[in-house]
């Protein structure tokens, strides 16, 4: 591995011309990935590839003009103390929208800082002047990407995108979360509360509240993560859904199991029962936020099937 001071001019041409070609790739990956959910975005990211085609194409004229036909692989990987390999966020599906366009906001960034870096070092005056050039053009892809968003993505088209983002997100995220929390909040109650009125041992009501809520994760990670593969209904990869619900699950049933490490077994139930009313709250409020569901209705549905399997508890754990 190189340091970026000890490349000579060929080799830093090289990288470039790697550089924008991988760029492109990486925008095309992105345009794909969007073409589904975003259209108006992949378009944009459709611009921007063909863009670094057209860079790659004059630092390849220049360079062989130079150079000659010989091209070194020189890859960002291959250099030491400027350019960092990224992570392989165009692989990943589904594609987050923010994120795609924050990360290709940061890849302008870095390309300009490589040219300008480049620039400084080359002796050559027409290398010199082309990677000033090309600075300024990665440097003018603000504007190039603010441009192509007001003819590409209009208004409408970015608010038909970002209620996609939300119905995403909501699928993905919210849904296999709410349910795993609904069940871990709620399921957990009778076991936990019956240990404690059938023991009044507070460790042993632990144990059992601890068992309940990682057996109750384990359980709801695989039965989502096995309900669908995500691919028509677009709700995210298995691992995904089911990792978020495994964990809201155990985190559900958690909550009020952690007030038994309190020794005093009065004071414990006092505070695990306050932080199933927080949990039952908690879920009444998400229902109405992304469920589109009164919140008095949530809130009434909620509590009933808490209250009752939290008196079922008591009363089985005291017979």
């Amino acid at each position: 591995m190189k340091r970026f001071s000890d490349l000579s001019e060929q080799e830093v041409l090289a990288l470039a011309i790697t550089n924008e070609e991988e760029d492109s790739r990486i925008y095309q990956g992105f345009a794909e990935g969007l073409r589904g959910e975003f259209p108006a975005s992949a378009k944009v990211f459709d611009e921007m590839a063909a863009e670094e085609v057209h860079h790659r194409t004059m630092l390849y004229d220049l360079y062989r003009e130079k150079f000659g036909e010989y091209l070194p692989l020189v890859r960002r990987q291959d250099v030491r103390g400027f350019i960092k390999d990224k992570p392989t966020l165009w692989l990943m599906r589904p594609l987050n929208l923010d994120a795609v366009r924050k990360y290709a906001e940061d890849m302008e960034f870095e390309a300009e800082r490589f040219y300008r870096k480049a620039a400084e070092s080359a002796r050559d005056a027409s290398v010199r002047q082309l990677l000033i050039e090309l600075a300024e053009a990665e440097a003018g892809h603000e504007s190039l990407a603010h441009k192509l968003t007001e003819t590409i993505l209009t208004e409408g088209a970015r608010e038909k995108e970002d209620e996609t983002a939300r119905r995403m997100f909501v699928l993905q995220y919210i849904q296999p979360g709410l349910a795993g929390l609904m069940d871990g909040s709620v399921s957990t109650l009778a076991p936990l509360f019956a240990a404690a009125f059938a023991t009044h041992n507070t460790w042993e009501t632990f144990l059992v509240g601890m068992a309940a809520s990682v057996g109750a994760g384990i359980s709801m990670g695989f039965a989502e993560a096995l309900s669908d593969d995500g691919s028509l209904t677009g709700r995210g990869t298995p691992w995904l859904r089911g990792s978020v619900c495994g964990l809201m699950t155990a985190i559900g049933g958690l909550g009020h199991t952690l007030p038994y490490l309190i020794p005093d077994f009065w004071i414990a139930t006092i505070v695990s029962v306050a932080v199933v009313a927080v949990e039952l709250a908690a879920i009444s409020w998400i229902r109405m936020r992304y469920m589109d569901t009164p919140f008095l209705s949530a809130a009434f549905q909620v509590v009933v099937g808490g209250v009752l399997v939290f008196l079922a508890g008591i009363l089985i754990g005291s017979s």
